[in-house]
């Protein structure tokens, strides 16, 4: 057993005191796991867009404040609480944000990938028993998503955890408990895109990415990547992409249209990967008026509302979500991180930048001016 186990340890995590203000470096107190919790010493981390929004306050239920955000990593078991009978200290594991209880309705249910467990206290920034594990400077700090990936030790629920290979290199697939298995899930389970389908991604991002990746996976035979920023147009041909496009050399013109005209008719299958309600509708409006499919990935603001006509719906196209790929996540993960050590799935080609924990704030101004895939912190 760890010399840890039981007791308090202190370490170094990214603190966000307060909305729109930047991560604080702390040292912060985290407290033995409980019945059915697990601590664990975090590996890597990776740093994805929406922990901006979260810190932006564009999803309030999504971040409390003060609290610990990141839920992207992966690490190395340290000790289990009473009742813990899946995990043991030195597993090598990747948190979940999205749990898998196999119990609850959305588990239980054949088209939900969805675990309603810990839904309550997640969205109040707590574990299950409504406390939190993380003190620092006398003051308890919310936990995020249900995990936390921001510190060098975090605590999760033991159904918010999933066991991996222990050959798979922690510091590269930890991105798989995000952006990957998102974009590559919506692509694959959502769309379910089929050979020879004409398929358009807006936002050329790590899910954006991960869903071109997954359109190519699935014998698409165009690939349009969309994006504002040309300088992600070489990334984006070398995961799939067969065309490339920024929206702002149409100015003048309804881009809708002219992507519609563009492929006589309209895409199969569009996916919107950049939370935008503009860009949303530009995606619904582009794909075929009677039997496309367009995915939402992208998450916007709460407040945001898309003006969307039923006439577009009407004449037959689906409107459909996609919230971590459709994968059920203590069955998937495993399979992916298989499949990227089997080199079936990209992984090492989204890590443009390994930074530090002291470096998170500029992890933050890199995704934000376009400069990143992902940045991934090595603790």
């Amino acid at each position: 057993m760890a010399e840890t186990a039981g007791k308090v340890i202190k370490c170094r995590a990214a603190v966000a005191w307060a909305e729109k203000e930047p991560f604080s470096i702390e040292e912060v107190e985290v407290a033995p796991p409980k019945a059915h919790e697990v601590r664990i010493k975090m590996v890597a981390t990776g740093v994805c867009h929406s922990d901006i929004s979260f810190l932006n306050g564009l999803l309030p239920s999504a971040a409390k404040f003060p609290t610990i955000l990141g839920h992207e990593g992966a690490g190395i078991v340290e000790s289990v609480g009473e009742g813990v009978e899946n995990f043991k200290e030195g597993d090598h594991v990747i948190p979940l944000y999205m749990p898998q209880c196999f119990q609850c309705p959305g588990c239980r249910h054949p088209k939900s990938n969805q675990c309603l467990k810990l839904f309550p206290q997640q969205m109040q920034g707590l574990m299950q028993d409504g406390t939190t594990r993380f003190t620092c400077k006398g003051q308890s700090l919310h936990h995020s998503m249900g995990i936390s990936t921001f510190s060098e030790y975090t605590v999760v629920n033991d159904v918010s955890l999933v066991k991996i290979n222990e050959e798979a290199p922690l510091e590269k697939v930890c991105l798989i408990g995000c952006a990957i298995a998102t974009g590559y899930g919506a692509a694959l389970n959502t769309a379910k895109v089929e050979p020879g389908s004409r398929c358009a991604i807006w936002g050329l991002g790590g899910i954006g990415l991960a869903a071109v990746m997954g359109c190519r996976a699935a014998g698409a035979s165009k690939i349009y990547g969309i994006d504002i920023n040309p300088d992600k147009f070489e990334t984006a041909r070398k995961f799939g992409c067969t065309d490339v496009l920024n929206p702002k050399d149409f100015e003048g013109k309804k881009f809708a249209d002219v992507l519609t005209q563009m492929t006589g008719g309209g895409f199969d299958y569009t996916f919107e990967c950049i939370g935008n309600v503009n860009t949303m509708l530009d995606a619904v409006e582009s794909t075929n008026r009677f039997y496309g499919v367009t995915v939402l990935v992208g998450i916007a603001g709460h407040e945001k509302k898309m003006d969307l006509s039923p006439l577009l719906i009407v004449s037959g196209r689906t409107l459909k979500g996609s919230f971590f790929g459709g994968w059920r996540s203590v069955e998937s993960v495993p399979m992916l991180v298989d499949e990227y050590m089997s080199g079936k799935i990209m992984v090492d080609e989204f890590i443009t930048h390994k930074l530090k924990l002291d470096d998170i704030n500029q992890s933050l101004e890199l995704m934000k001016d376009g400069k990143c895939v992902r940045c991934v912190i090595h603790y």
